[in-house]
């Protein structure tokens, strides 16, 4: 069954659609970490056999100021990348692309909010077999990443390196453009924005995207600010996949209060499609999503 993709949006003057790369599932325990099984199941979908959760591959395309923009590239399509994931026959960020008439060639940057191997797999394409060698997806894109995720991704540790792939990464090393991460809004364009979020990894980012200066003009693509959505309305609930969850925490408090404050849409990437919403408050003080439907 093909996934739905291509759900467009707007943000002031700035519009934006929704790609999805399938799904992937993954283990539940693993996604909510020392959060009690009888709490959380009570709000997640049926797990599989293998107690796994299935969650969304949502990335964005954004036109802005000239720029054709990729945020997050999902599993991808090499060997390997989808054996978690769903079928690339059901529909893959590259047949979201096409539906939309945009060619790789045509992407000028990709925006990774980090390099764990289910947001940057389309980085690359290619079998690695002779004659087919592994090789940027986007050959005319600057790819964007934080200096200290690059660094980690590239010099992994015995937790991380089963996640931070090299067939992911060293095709691009010459595309890259290294961001500083220094708590400040890196342009891509005026509209597009990295901002570091650190605590799922040391250098994890969120993408902001500002579409005019009014309350309700901006948005807040959140990486992986949570795996799960419920996550971002409940502080405490850290992934055990976090390597910083104490800082993660706090990104995540400050950052969803910020969204109710002046009424962001929160794009969350792991999110069912299209993982659009906003953040509010229950009359009893709790954050709560609302989902927002697409204009188209």
């Amino acid at each position: 069954m093909a996934h739905p993709s291509g759900a467009r949006y707007q943000l002031g003057g700035l519009e934006f659609a929704v790609l999805s790369d399938g799904t992937f599932t993954y283990d539940a325990g693993a996604v909510f970490g020392i959060v009690p099984r009888v709490m959380w199941e009570r709000v997640v979908p049926p797990l599989d056999a293998m107690h796994r959760l299935t969650l969304g591959l949502n990335c964005l395309l954004i036109r802005s100021e000239g720029h054709v923009v990729l945020v997050e590239t999902g599993v991808g399509g090499k060997p390997h990348d989808r054996d978690t994931a769903s079928p690339a026959e059901e529909g893959t960020l590259m047949t979201a692309l096409a539906a939309l008439g945009v060619a790789p060639e045509e992407v000028t940057d990709v925006v990774n909010t980090h390099l764990h191997a289910d947001h940057c797999g389309w980085n690359t394409s290619g079998s690695g077999a002779e004659g087919d060698p592994v090789h940027p997806t986007f050959p005319n894109a600057t790819y964007h990443v934080a200096l200290q995720e690059w660094h980690d991704a590239n010099h992994p540790n015995e937790r991380t390196r089963a996640t931070y792939l090299e067939r992911n990464l060293a095709p691009i090393a010459d595309h890259v453009r290294l961001l500083d991460g220094d708590g400040a809004e890196t342009p891509i364009t005026s509209e597009v924005r990295f901002l570091a979020a650190p605590g799922h990894t040391h250098g994890h980012g969120v993408v902001v995207l500002r579409g005019g200066g009014a309350i309700g003009e901006w948005g807040l693509f959140t990486g992986d600010l949570a795996q799960h959505p419920v996550q971002l309305e409940r502080t405490p609930w850290v992934s055990g996949l976090d390597v910083l969850p104490l800082v993660s925490m706090e990104t995540k408090k400050l950052l969803m209060d910020r969204c109710i404050d002046e009424d962001a849409l929160v794009i969350v990437a792991h999110g069912a499609y299209p993982g659009v919403a906003r953040m509010t408050r229950t009359d009893r003080g709790f954050r709560q999503l609302v989902d927002v439907p697409p204009a188209s």
